[in-house]
């Protein structure tokens, strides 16, 4: 009795599964392209409405005090308890190398530049980006924002521009808190429990920590704010259906902010670090 032919459902060989693979890299690149230029249409449309028309105070004010005000205490709290846990990891290294008074260098210096910045992001990713991806969510699935088109409103006018703008002016302050929060925890617990003088701490960190890093460490969480802001909404305004997809929703919000946060704090400080190469030619400070 012959063979039968083989048919359509035979399992597929090495080619079959190559291929298949290669599409599902295919879709997943294309899906990928496409998410990203639709965040940079959302981004353009955004900042479209903030130049072509002026924001009422009674529709700021609420959002900069829910995004400011509500933020300062979990950011001051955050930046107090860093600067004492800079304070105790670094310790026993600088104490080894008899640098132990130069530990307030290396404790400002982190935090101005990097630690600052990129806690005060996240901290405002978490509490604030969640909360407008989830309320810009609900709006969607109850189909408040499809009201709002219906009546001839720009929703984007009305409930992302204000939220942007609060994130992109407020940070800069949430990120000064965590920096001075962060030195005042630093100096505390170096100077109350291991007992380095408070006159070397400070002249150290004088010394080795000068306005650019300040500005430095400023300028980033502007970038930060206006991503955080940008990736929320845009996940709120493309909520799925249901109680899920708000939740979806909310966490995708502050997953792909937080790692957006690392990859532009990685490039903006290769390239500030190269700006401050330029402006200051004779090299690094040192602490030996």
């Amino acid at each position: 009795m012959p063979a039968p032919a083989a048919t359509a459902a035979s399992p597929p060989g090495i080619a079959g599964w190559l291929a298949d693979r290669v599409a599902d890299l295919g879709e997943l690149a294309i899906g990928w392209v496409a998410s990203i230029g639709d965040v940079v249409l959302f981004a353009l449309r955004t900042l479209g409405w903030i130049v072509a028309r002026r924001q009422r105070r009674e529709v700021l004010l609420p959002s900069f005090y829910q995004i400011g005000v509500m933020s300062l205490p979990v950011v001051a709290l955050t930046g107090l308890f860093i600067g004492m846990v800079l304070a105790v990891q670094s310790y026993a290294q600088f104490k080894s190398l008899g640098l132990e008074t130069r530990l307030g260098s290396v404790i400002n210096l982190s935090l101005v530049r990097e630690l600052g910045p990129v806690l005060a992001a996240t901290m405002l990713a978490g509490r604030v980006g969640s909360a407008m991806a989830a309320e810009l969510g609900t709006m969607r699935v109850t189909e408040q924002i499809d009201a709002l088109e219906s009546m001839g409103a720009n929703p984007i006018y009305y409930l992302v521009v204000p939220r942007f703008l609060g994130c992109l002016v407020l940070i800069p302050s949430l990120t000064v808190m965590a920096d001075f929060m962060g030195v005042l925890g630093g100096y505390l617990y170096s100077h109350l429990v291991l007992g380095i003088d408070y006159h070397h701490y400070w002249e150290n960190s004088r010394a080795y920590v000068d306005a650019f890093d300040f500005l430095m460490g400023i300028s980033k969480s502007f970038f930060f704010g206006a991503a955080i802001a940008l990736v929320s909404c845009h996940h709120g305004f493309h909520c799925a259906p249901g109680a899920e997809g708000v939740g979806r929703a909310a966490t995708n919000a502050f997953v792909h902010s937080f790692v957006l946060i690392l990859v532009l704090d990685l490039f903006l400080g290769i390239g500030l670090n190269h700006l401050h190469d330029f402006i200051h030619p004779d090299g690094p400070r040192r602490l030996l």
